[in-house]
């Protein structure tokens, strides 16, 4: 009865290396399959409409929300939808100015949501970022003490795919009633990602809205 018991849990035991074994040999290219699976996964369980760049530029550089259209840009992977273009100005060439942004970040791996600014917890917080526009091309950096993604991810690198929306979008702030931030959601895959997403290979979706700061 011993040397049943015994076998058994080496039986257990070899299975649970050979499980892991498995898992160290997961290649950078079988991570990048399972996060087009679930980027596609969302896309189908969404209803989402697809488009173009050129039939994106073809309707003035806008996503038609009834649709459900996201706009995917093949240079980064990145898919694009403007719930509002906002009031106020596009950032300019040669123009550095402070962005605060209200975002809810869900991993697209796990279907969670694994950070935000916008419950009744975090709402005191609002994520700045200094961003320039150097002929055409936006870089950024968050303010190290003013900043969830900062907190979460420890670094001040803003994810490149932030920065995807902002040639099309408005940065301003809302003097009237009739005002309205620039709001967009989008798809990040890993290598446009923030730190942690980047490191282990997992793709995100944003729901962001952006104001220029004072």
């Amino acid at each position: 009865m011993i040397m049943k018991k015994t076998t058994i849990l080496l039986t257990l035991l070899i299975a649970i290396i050979g499980l892991d074994s498995c898992s160290d040999n997961e290649t950078y290219a079988d991570k990048l399959k399972r996060e087009g699976v679930a980027i596609n996964s969302f896309i189908a369980k969404h209803g989402i409409n697809v488009i173009s760049e050129e039939q994106f530029a073809s309707q003035d550089s806008t996503t038609d929300i009834t649709k459900n259209q996201f706009v995917y840009f093949t240079n980064t992977g990145v898919y694009l939808q403007i719930m509002n273009k906002g009031c106020g100005t596009k950032i300019k060439k040669g123009e550095i100015t402070t962005v605060l942004c209200r975002f809810t970040e869900r991993n697209l791996l796990s279907d969670t949501i694994q950070l935000t600014n916008n419950s009744v917890y975090t709402s005191g917080i609002v994520d700045k970022m200094i961003v320039a526009n150097t002929s055409g091309s936006f870089t950024a950096s968050f303010y190290r003490n003013s900043s969830m993604m900062v907190r979460r991810y420890k670094t001040t690198a803003v994810p490149a795919g932030w920065l995807v929306p902002l040639p099309y979008v408005n940065i301003g702030r809302q003097k009237t009633e009739s005002d309205s931030l620039a709001h967009v959601r989008i798809i990040v895959p890993s290598a446009q990602g923030q730190a942690s997403a980047s490191r282990n290979t997992y793709p995100c979706y944003y729901d962001i809205t952006y104001q220029r700061g004072l």
